[in-house]
């Protein structure tokens, strides 16, 4: 058996998203029954529905969920087809740039407030070329990534909108240690920038936490690929946690599962494939 902290006592958490809870308590309940009591927590119902989620942080504490992370949504993302999220993903538009910087400050505050310590989101579809749009968008996630480190947080841009090449070469030009990757291998087939274990081969040194979830690719370029339970899809899982378990650090695997009407049964297969690989 593997000695590596990776290979361990692996263990997992759940999108709060993918369960579509209506409330804090709904959430801890239903991970209760997935027998899972970690969460990757959605925060932007804090702001749109404070009356339903103000005691998110106390009721999931009292219910014994640890929130391994946060996900921030920056504003006027239009996920219909993949030129409409080009357009408005991440920090890419300028005329939701200073809502989306808004939404960041009160983002961190939040998670400053109650220890979150990282938070993950779209970067947006970072040009690859260099010229003054590039320039842009890395001024902006400069200035976003102060915002949190100076509480104390680290950001971790989700992976598929950019090609491993372009995402590499913005880090290294980005020069800020506190960001990391949050690596989705499914996005990677989805947005079609990649084949997923290669990828995360080349960023492994810089991925701080996983999304497992899984997809096939579109058929037709430019359009998307299809999400599909974890064990169905493109991603090679026995070969994807092999470079796992290559990472110095343990890596919080949070599973994701965005479409299906079965999804609680897909979160408990996906619970089971990582324990079948890493434990």
């Amino acid at each position: 058996m593997d000695s590596h902290p990776n290979a361990r006592n692996a263990s997992c958490a759940v999108c709060s998203w993918s369960l579509r809870p209506d409330g804090p308590r709904a959430l801890a309940q239903t991970l209760a029954g997935l027998g899972i009591r970690r969460v990757q927590l959605a925060l932007l119902p804090f702001f749109d529905r404070p009356a339903a989620w103000s005691d998110a942080f106390r009721i999931l504490s009292e219910n014994g969920i640890r929130v391994v992370s946060g996900m921030m949504q920056t504003v006027g993302e239009d996920y219909s087809t993949l030129a409409s999220i080009a357009r408005t993903g991440g920090m890419r538009s300028d005329e939701t740039w200073p809502a989306s910087l808004d939404r960041a400050f009160r983002t961190a505050d939040l998670a400053a407030e109650h220890g979150v310590t990282l938070v993950t989101f779209h970067a947006g579809f970072i040009p690859h070329d260099k010229g003054h749009e590039r320039d842009i968008i890395l001024a902006r996630l400069r200035t976003v990534t102060d915002l949190f480190v100076a509480r104390g947080i680290s950001i971790a841009f989700e992976t598929g909108q950019e090609s491993v090449e372009t995402l590499w070469g913005a880090l290294e030009e980005l020069d800020r240690p506190a960001i990391g990757i949050n690596f989705d291998p499914a996005n990677m087939i989805l947005y079609g920038m990649g084949e997923p274990v290669a990828a995360l081969r080349t960023l492994l040194p810089r991925v701080v936490q996983l999304h497992i979830k899984d997809a096939i690719p579109a058929t037709t370029a430019g359009e998307w690929g299809r999400e599909v339970p974890v064990g169905s899809g493109s991603v090679d899982w026995a070969s994807f946690f092999a470079v796992v378990r290559q990472s110095p650090l343990p890596l919080e695997m949070v599973i994701e599962r965005e479409a299906g009407t079965c999804r609680e049964a897909d979160i408990v297969a996906a619970r089971d494939l990582i324990t079948r690989n890493m434990n």
